[in-house]
């Protein structure tokens, strides 16, 4: 499996749903609050085979109050 990290920034007033929503998914390994730029930072486990792109769109994307994504990717460097 390939570790990635999602931010998420909300419409404003609608954090607490995207979060919920987003642990309704079931997706998500670990799911925070932040400070900064964006509201929510969600760590992503990725099924050996999948590609990022199409499973976080397919996954996560679509959840409504979602402004703004950023994906970071992780590399085995250690």
């Amino acid at each position: 499996m390939r570790c990635v990290f999602v931010q998420f920034r909300c419409k404003p007033g609608t954090t607490y749903e995207v979060a919920d929503a987003i642990y309704d998914r079931e997706v998500v390994s670990e799911l925070y609050s932040t400070s900064g730029d964006f509201d929510l930072i969600a760590k992503v486990y990725i099924p050996e085979g999948a590609d990022v792109g199409h499973y976080l769109t397919e996954k996560l994307f679509d959840i409504p109050g979602i402004s703004r994504t950023l994906t970071t990717m992780t590399f085995r460097a250690f």
